[in-house]
């Protein structure tokens, strides 16, 4: 069974915009591949978290995005050096 986690698009990007999405607990991240083009995204850190202490989270994940399913997975987990909180993710398209 896939993971599944519920997504909002982001317009808002660079640095100082992630910044103020991880003092909201938010995790930001991109979803890219299939020649598509890359989709900014956030997810809720808690959610985040407790996905990917699962084995699953590293091999599929369902990404809902404006009503829509996006099978992906993850390629590069971006953490913090001394807390290990989760940054930034990199998705693939599955």
């Amino acid at each position: 069974m896939a993971i599944s986690l519920d997504a909002t698009l982001r317009t808002d990007l660079g640095r100082g915009a992630s910044r103020r999405l991880r003092r909201q607990f938010l995790t930001p991240a991109i979803i890219i591949g299939e020649g598509k083009e890359a989709i900014s995204i956030t997810l809720d850190e808690k959610k985040v978290i407790t996905s990917a202490l699962k084995d699953e989270f590293y091999k599929e994940v369902e990404i809902n995005l404006d009503g829509k399913a996006i099978k992906v997975k993850p390629v590069d987990i971006q953490r913090h050096p001394v807390s290990e909180r989760i940054l930034h993710i990199d998705f693939q398209r599955i």
